[in-house]
């Protein structure tokens, strides 16, 4: 009897909490819905964790959780409203946006700073239609973890049938060196070979592939690398 009073008590919760933490969601706003930066992804862990506690155990008292989901509500509200008004509580309770990738090449300490590998970048900048990475003239990581991406001159996408061209080949590039170590696969694929890839290194003007932090080829053999040692310094920071 104890049991089906307690499903009762957990059914009748569902219906009473979720539509008063819609309610909340949608008095926080779009942005935290949408892009979720920092702060507001704690705000929604912490409204899921005081959700589930209060749905899942009947001993917990409602009418507090009630209060604690307004609470949080408000609380994400206030901050947003300071951020807006107060840029030093913007920047101390989200991330800056920072530059990953510049003129082509991975700013290495940038990428250590946020703990983002190469794979991170080159998935998210396939996801931006960049399969290539010398197209790319800057890459920045926003402060929600996304990466925005300006291609350099020339390689913005156009309508081809409109300038009466013919549809010019692919340009997919393929992962060859990470961190030194060469993906020989790679080469095989491509009908290369090590030898090869020794040759285009040294006339880049890179004795070994300890020195490559990160090297991609396309399929018309063009090699791009980027080294562990190039630094940003000439870049201006993105500020909120």
């Amino acid at each position: 009897m104890q049991t089906i009073q307690e499903i009762f008590i957990v059914l009748g919760r569902i219906v009473t909490i979720l539509p008063l933490v819609l309610f909340i969601t949608l008095f926080m706003g779009r942005r935290a819905i949408g892009e979720l930066p920092v702060f507001d992804f704690l705000i929604i862990i912490t409204l899921g964790a005081v959700v589930g506690a209060d749905i899942a155990d009947p001993s917990i008292k409602h009418l507090p959780t009630a209060v604690a989901i307004v609470a949080i509500g408000v609380l994400q509200r206030i901050v947003s409203s300071w951020k807006i008004k107060n840029r030093k509580i913007g920047r101390f309770a989200t991330f800056e946006p920072l530059i990953v990738v510049k003129d082509g090449k991975f700013i290495v300490k940038n990428l250590k700073k946020i703990r983002f590998s190469v794979d991170n970048i080159l998935q998210m900048l396939r996801e931006k239609d960049v399969f290539d990475l010398s197209e790319v003239d800057t890459a920045i990581v926003e402060a929600n973890g996304a990466v925005s991406v300006n291609k350099k001159p020339g390689k913005h996408t156009v309508t081809i049938e409109d300038m009466n061209l013919p549809t010019p080949h692919s340009s997919i590039s393929y992962p060859l060196i990470i961190e030194g170590l060469v993906y020989t696969t790679v080469l095989e694929k491509l009908g290369l070979t090590e030898t090869w890839l020794t040759e285009e290194l040294s006339r880049l003007g890179v004795k070994s592939t300890d020195h490559v932090f990160f090297a991609s080829v396309n399929d018309q053999s063009h090699l791009h690398i980027s080294l562990r040692d190039e630094t940003s310094d000439n870049t201006p920071s993105f500020h909120h």
